[in-house]
């Protein structure tokens, strides 16, 4: 079972984001006319496998519920995390 990802949100760098072994993954956004746009996740090949992209996801909609904020996936795996989480389709634009 991998380990819990702490994510933390940077708002200066519009992105959610993590280190893990030293090696930065995040995921990006981009805020218009109050929807927060989800444009990309990245997570470097020497971390796959572990949850990261899903946690950092998560941390972005979890960040858009308790701010009011509606989402719009831009990427694709953001797209496939919804289909697999209904629970946050409410957050939809």
């Amino acid at each position: 079972m991998p380990a819990a990802v702490s994510a933390r949100h940077n708002p200066q760098a519009s992105r959610f984001e993590t280190e893990v072994d030293g090696v930065l993954a995040r995921c990006d956004y981009r805020m218009e006319d109050g929807v927060m746009h989800l444009v990309h996740t990245e997570v470097p090949p020497s971390l796959e496998g572990r949850g990261i992209a899903a946690a950092l996801v998560r941390a972005a909609l979890e960040h858009a519920a308790a701010e009011g904020l509606r989402v719009r996936p831009r990427c694709s795996f953001v797209s496939v995390y919804l289909a697999r989480h209904p629970e946050y389709r409410r957050l939809l634009a």
